[in-house]
């Protein structure tokens, strides 16, 4: 029976630990601050439509609410001083179709681009990337918790708009 108890409770603390903060209030505005983070998306949310639900439903276990777990991959966006560099998945309709397979996702690097930080009244920072030097006209705005929580909006001239959830982290050093 003890040791029942001791695996609940180690299971308890395991599935307890997301729910707290990714970083502190410090660390987060220290981030932002720096122009020097990474957005890892963790749940992409398409718009809702026939041709999403029509691919989502013949999956296995189907999820009715129409956000996908990006689990397995690494989708981020870096953003950095002088750069910017967006590796993510696109899930919706395109109006206007590349005809090169590699264009799909939301994938591009960027050095020529505007950044505007505004702080929210009630904490946290919205941060809009429009990027110059890129295919499409494009506009992200990611909108940052005090605690490093995320959510990313894409705008598209080309494509319906999509939003992903996920978290601030800080650049790993390269070795």
């Amino acid at each position: 029976m003890k040791t029942f108890r001791n695996i609940f409770a180690v299971l308890l603390i395991l599935t307890a630990l997301p729910v707290f903060a990714q970083t502190d209030k410090a660390t987060t505005e220290r981030l932002v601050n720096a122009q020097d983070f990474v957005f890892v998306a963790t749940r992409a949310l398409p718009l809702s439509s026939q041709d999403v639900f029509a691919v989502m439903s013949s999956m296995p276990n189907p999820n009715a609410s129409g956000s996908i777990a990006l689990t397995g991959a690494q989708y981020d966006l870096r953003i950095k001083k002088d750069s910017v560099i967006a590796f993510l998945p696109y899930y919706g309709r395109a109006y206007q179709a590349s005809m090169n397979p590699d264009d799909s996702g939301i994938k591009f690097k960027s050095k020529d681009f505007k950044y505007v930080k505004k702080e929210r009244k009630k904490g946290g920072w919205t941060i809009t990337i429009e990027p110059n030097d890129v295919k499409d006209n494009q506009r992200l705005t990611l909108y940052v918790s005090e605690n490093g929580y995320g959510t990313l909006n894409v705008l598209n001239n080309n494509r319906q708009s999509i939003t992903f959830n996920g978290f601030i982290s800080e650049p790993k050093a390269k070795k």
